[in-house]
């Protein structure tokens, strides 16, 4: 058994909390202001990073997640054994009270502001009731909070969870600082759940390089033959699930508190050595990570953001474009008949009497008439088909020219036509132009005080 670090609250913990808290002002009073009042968003965009550096272990059903936990925190406090025997994902923070332990349902975190998790009620209620709090007194939980997941399965009535695991997953993943992904010799990545998870479900939460592999239980191999053949699959089957040529870092660990005893552990286990006092400086490690993420977190969003501003601004520049033809040819056809008709007047003048007073005040109604016609009856029209042509083809709006435009567009073209159906393409462009200044200003600004770390400020306003 390894015992976990105490939690670090010296000058440079307390410049990176400060700097943290900093930036999570900066997005609730600059990007959600904007991200709300077009539906970027439905939520805040702070609710997802304004509580503390989060580590997600998952892994199949054997893996050992919940004795790796255990032994994390010094605490029996996670069910183990061979056979899956927790379907719950758990929320393991601190409880400042010595020997304490808190348990609460899954309503409270889906509830509770002060957590990150309110958008999760989406997944129902048969998610709620496999969702769950735990406040334990342990170390290493001052700084940063530990997420334990059900085990993956294979087979598909044990898949049959009653909500969609892997869109949790994703939704949890995006939160994270810290993946620690788990396998075991008997399963080297072969489940199902596995392997959808990191070809598909994983990278829409979060980036490869905050994922950390893990084979555990090293020590039911019975020779260092049979280790390298596993670690060999291993490998393998994570080349084709997450379409990587080359070979991730791996940890080889087993807990040396359960499973085989120390004399009936084979050899080499005392050449290799046991990473688990790496894994856990990787989760001490956690709170700066954060940092990272929330950089990362801020220019994403200020990219999305301002390429969704973007796409309204080409939509309000087109519109006013037809605005602007739509009244010229109408002035145009306005004047040719007002024209036309005070020369008609004028030629009978001899016969009516009429003065040219008349005639140009009578062609006047004319031009007026015309373009009252027009606005009132031909330009809603030619509008509500320039509206419907741009919804069917939005990419219209935006250049797709660069890799990382087609993958920000992606993630915005949905919420674009949501927006322009919903108002109709009545906004003020004026303002989609000052809010797109504010966003860049705000990517310029704040993200490079993020990357630069603790001991600079600046105006979060």
């Amino acid at each position: 058994m390894f015992k976990a670090s105490p939690g670090n609250h010296g000058p440079e913990a307390q410049a990176m909390d400060g700097l943290r808290l900093d930036l999570v002002e900066a997005v609730r009073s600059r990007l959600t202001p904007v991200a709300l009042k077009y539906g970027y968003a439905n939520t805040p965009l702070e609710d997802k990073i304004k509580w503390r550096p989060i580590v997600l272990i998952v892994g199949n059903y054997s893996s050992g997640k919940s004795t790796l936990i255990n032994e994390l925190l010094g605490l029996d406090i996670q069910k183990t054994g061979q056979a899956p025997t927790d379907d719950s994902f758990t929320v393991i923070s601190h409880n400042p009270t010595p020997g304490a332990m808190d348990e609460r349902d899954g309503m409270v975190l889906l509830n509770d502001p002060q957590y990150p998790f309110t958008h999760l009620k989406r997944h129902g209620q048969k998610f709620a009731s496999h969702f769950r709090l735990k406040m334990v007194h342990a170390p290493i939980l001052e700084n940063v909070a530990i997420i334990d997941t059900p085990g993956m399965l294979d087979s598909v009535s044990e898949k049959d969870r009653g909500y969609n695991y892997q869109e949790v997953l994703a939704e949890l993943a995006s939160v994270a600082d810290l993946i620690l992904f788990l396998f075991d010799p008997h399963k080297a990545g072969t489940v199902r759940e596995t392997y959808e998870a990191l070809r598909q479900t994983l990278p829409q939460g979060t980036s490869e390089d905050r994922i950390v592999f893990v084979l555990n239980r090293i020590d039911e191999c019975t020779t260092l033959h049979d280790l390298l053949r596993v670690y060999g699959t291993l490998c393998w089957n994570l080349s084709q699930m997450t379409g990587r040529k080359d070979i991730p870092h791996i940890f080889l660990t087993w807990s040396e508190r359960e499973g085989t005893q120390a004399r009936e552990r084979p050899a080499f286990l005392s050449q290799l050595g046991n990473q688990r006092r790496e894994l856990e400086q990787a989760i001490v490690q956690a709170p700066k990570y954060r940092l990272d993420h929330l950089a990362t977190y801020i220019e994403t969003h200020c990219e999305r953001l301002g390429h969704f501003l973007e796409a309204l601004q080409e939509y309000g520049r087109m519109r006013r474009t037809l605005a602007v033809k739509v009244i010229l040819i109408l002035l145009s056809v306005a004047l040719l008949l007002g024209m036309l008709m005070y020369g008609a007047l004028l030629q009978s003048m001899a016969v009516t009497g009429l003065g040219p007073d008349f005639a140009l005040g009578l062609a006047g109604l004319v031009v007026a008439f015309v373009l009252v016609l027009g606005m009132v009856f031909i330009y809603p029209r030619l509008l509500q088909r320039f509206h419907a042509s741009v919804l069917k083809s939005t990419p219209s709006l935006t250049r797709l020219d660069e890799p990382n435009r087609k993958e920000s567009w992606a993630q915005v073209e949905d919420r674009v036509r949501d927006y322009l159906r919903e108002s109709k393409g009545n906004f003020s462009l004026r303002t989609v132009w000052s809010d797109r200044r504010k966003i860049r200003h705000a990517a310029e600004q704040v993200t490079r005080h993020a990357r630069q770390g603790p001991g600079v400020s600046f105006d979060t306003r």
